[in-house]
C-alpha cells in the first residue's frame, strides 16, 4: 500500500494548474444515459473515481472512451441494455447513485445498489426517493437495492427538499429533463457543480431555469441530443492548493482559479492574514507577515464555507496565533483527521460537531494515517508545516480526488514523494 513522505518546507513559489471538478464530472457522466447521442466532456480530471464511474456506465451498456490522457471523456448511451447498477461497483463511490434519475427518466425503471464512498456520515437517499416519487416513481428498498419503476413515465411535479442536498438536486434535475410537464424544485442546492450540470443539460437541449438559486424550474422535453461540454474548475482542489503557500509561506499562482468558486473560503483566508488576488490566468495566494491569525469556521451549503475544505483549513489553523473553533454542520463524522493532527503536536479538542483548535508554534513530523479523501490531503499540508518528516499512509483515498498531487506540490518547491510498497 502506497504512502506519501512529506518533509517540513520553506516558502513555496510557482504555478499549480487546477483540474476539472471531480464532483462535477461524476455528475455529468451519468447525464450520458439521458440520450442516445454522444456526450463529450473536456477538462475531465484523471482520478480513480472517474474510472469507477466509467466501469458503472459500461456495465449498463454505455460506451465510454478516455481520450487525451483521460482529460476528455467521450460517452454514448446508445447501447445501454441494463438498468441494474451492481453493488460491487456502486459500493466504491457515493456518486454512483446519480444513475438512478437518468435511468428512470429514459427507461422507466432502475435497480441501484445503496452507495458507498468515504465514511464521513450517513448521507441517506431519502431526499432522492422523495423527489422521484413525487414525479410518479414507485421505489422499494429490497436486499440492499433501490428497485424503481415508473409506469407511464415521469411527470412534472412541485418538489421541496427538506435539506439542500446536492445529490438529490442533481438526480431530480436530470430525471425532470425528460419528464412530461414542468418540475419546480425548491430548496435546491446552489453549488457550482449544479450550475455546471444544468449548463451541460441545456447544451443537450434541456429547458432549465434558476440553477444557482434555491428554485430550479425544468420543462420536460421529449428527447435530449448530444453535446460537448467543458468541466468546471475543481473548487475543492483549488482551495486545497491555495492553502499550501498559506501554510508554508511564499506565493503561488493557481491556474484556472476563480474567486466566485471559493468566495466564502477566501473571506476566511483574508481574516487569517492570507492575501488572494486575481490574475489573468487564475488566482495568486501569498502569506502575509508572521503566523496566521486564528479564525472561526462553520461549514454550510454553498455559498457558505465548503465541508470539503474543513480538514485542510484545520491543518492551517493548527499553527495559527490564538484559538479557532470549527463547526461541522454538513457531515456528522468529519473530524477523523483531528487525532492524526494531534499526533503531529496539534492541540485539538473535539466535542460532537465542534472542534476547538489551539494554535501551536510548530508541528512535528510523525507517521499518520489518512481516514478519508479530504483528511488525507490535510495531513500532507500539515506535514509541509511540520518539523522533520511526516509519513502519510493509506493514500489510496487521495487518488479518488487529487490527480498528480506529488507533481503539483513538487512543482512549487514542496519536499514530497510517493513511496510504493
Amino acid at each position: 500500500m502506497d504512502s506519501i513522505l512529506v518533509k517540513g518546507n520553506g516558502p513555496l513559489s510557482g504555478q499549480i494548474p487546477i483540474a476539472g471538478a471531480k464532483n462535477a464530472c461524476l455528475t455529468l457522466m451519468p447525464a450520458a444515459l439521458l440520450s442516445e447521442e454522444p456526450l463529450t466532456l473536456t477538462n475531465a480530471p484523471r482520478l480513480s473515481d472517474i474510472k469507477t464511474m466509467t466501469q458503472l456506465l459500461q456495465s449498463l451498456g454505455a460506451e465510454v472512451t478516455a481520450l487525451q490522457d483521460g482529460q476528455v471523456q467521450a460517452m454514448s448511451g446508445h447501447g445501454v441494455n441494463s438498468t441494474h447498477a451492481d453493488y460491487d461497483i456502486v459500493r466504491k463511490m457515493r456518486a454512483s447513485n446519480l444513475v438512478l434519475g437518468p435511468l428512470l427518466a429514459r427507461f422507466g425503471e432502475a435497480e441501484v445498489s445503496l452507495p458507498g464512498g468515504c465514511a464521513i456520515g450517513a448521507r441517506p437517499m431519502d431526499l432522492h426517493i422523495h423527489g422521484l416519487e413525487a414525479m410518479g416513481a414507485e421505489i422499494e428498498l429490497k436486499d440492499g437495492y433501490l428497485h424503481a419503476k415508473v409506469p407511464g413515465g415521469l411527470k412534472g411535479a412541485k418538489i421541496e427538499l427538506a435539506f439542500a442536498s446536492v445529490g438529490a438536486t442533481e438526480n431530480i434535475v436530470m430525471a425532470a429533463t425528460l419528464a412530461k410537464g414542468t418540475t419546480v424544485l425548491k430548496n435546491a442546492a446552489r453549488e457550482p457543480e449544479i450550475v455546471d450540470l444544468c449548463d451541460c443539460l441545456r447544451r443537450m437541449g434541456a429547458q432549465i431555469e434558476g440553477d444557482g438559486s434555491p428554485t430550479i424550474t425544468i420543462q420536460g422535453v421529449d428527447r435530449l441530443n448530444g453535446a460537448t461540454h467543458p468541466v468546471v474548475t475543481d473548487r475543492i482542489e483549488l482551495g486545497t492548493y491555495m492553502l499550501a503557500p498559506a501554510i508554508c509561506g511564499g506565493e503561488v499562482e493557481l491556474l484556472g482559479g476563480r474567486i466566485d468558486l471559493v468566495a466564502s473560503f477566501c473571506e476566511k483566508l483574508d481574516a487569517a492574514g492570507i492575501s488572494v488576488s486575481e490574475t489573468k490566468n487564475g488566482l495568486t495566494v501569498a502569506r502575509k507577515n508572521g503566523r496566521v491569525n486564528a479564525v472561526d469556521v462553520t461549514t454550510e451549503p454553498f455559498p457558505g464555507f465548503p465541508t470539503d475544505l474543513q480538514a485542510q483549513m484545520m491543518a492551517l489553523l493548527c499553527t495559527a496565533e490564538g484559538t479557532s473553533v470549527l463547526e461541522e454542520k454538513i457531515f456528522e463524522n468529519r473530524f477523523m483527521h483531528a487525532p492524526e493532527l494531534t499526533r503531529m503536536g496539534a492541540n485539538i479538542e473535539v466535542h460532537g460537531g465542534t472542534a476547538t483548535v489551539h494554535g501551536v508554534e510548530q508541528l512535528k513530523g510523525a507517521p499518520v494515517m489518512a481516514t478519508d479523501l479530504r483528511a488525507s490531503v490535510s495531513l500532507i499540508l500539515a506535514g509541509l508545516a511540520a518539523e522533520g518528516e511526516t509519513l502519510v499512509s493509506r493514500v489510496y483515498h487521495l487518488d479518488r480526488g487529487y490527480e498528480q498531487v506529488v507533481r503539483k506540490f513538487s512543482g512549487v518547491g514542496a519536499h514530497i514523494e510517493r513511496i510504493t510498497s
